[in-house]
């Protein structure tokens, strides 16, 4: 089992910066990429970035590309989203996800943190 807890989230001005964060507990060792997600009002959850646990490697939504950066400190367990730049289209619920390494099957969320940008 895998345990996510977010921080992080509140409101902003456009043009504003929040960092976000996931703390990972439980079965670490299972987890081969962290990632962010979000969902706004009458919209589908999309994915935001990504970053895998072992090499690093991330990917971004085209929406966020240079403004947003996912880094990850191994020793705590944890995963950031450094939102820059933020507009009111990124207000959203944002939700961290654990991607099971190959074989393995889960689907663990964390609760959500809430992400409102003001114009």
């Amino acid at each position: 089992q895998v345990l996510l807890v977010e921080s992080g989230g509140g409101l902003v001005q456009a043009g504003g910066s929040l960092r976000l964060s996931c703390a990972a507990s439980g079965s670490i060792f299972s987890i081969n990429a962290m990632e962010w997600y979000r969902q706004a009002p009458g919209k589908q959850r999309e994915l935001v970035a990504s970053i895998t646990t072992s090499g690093g490697i991330t990917d971004y939504a085209d929406s966020v590309k240079g403004r947003f950066t996912i880094s990850r400190d191994n020793a705590k367990n944890t995963v950031y989203l450094q939102m820059n730049s933020l507009k009111p289209e990124d207000t959203a619920v944002y939700y961290c996800h654990a991607e099971p390494r190959l074989g393995i099957v889960y689907d663990y969320w964390g609760q959500g943190t809430q992400v409102t940008v003001s114009s």
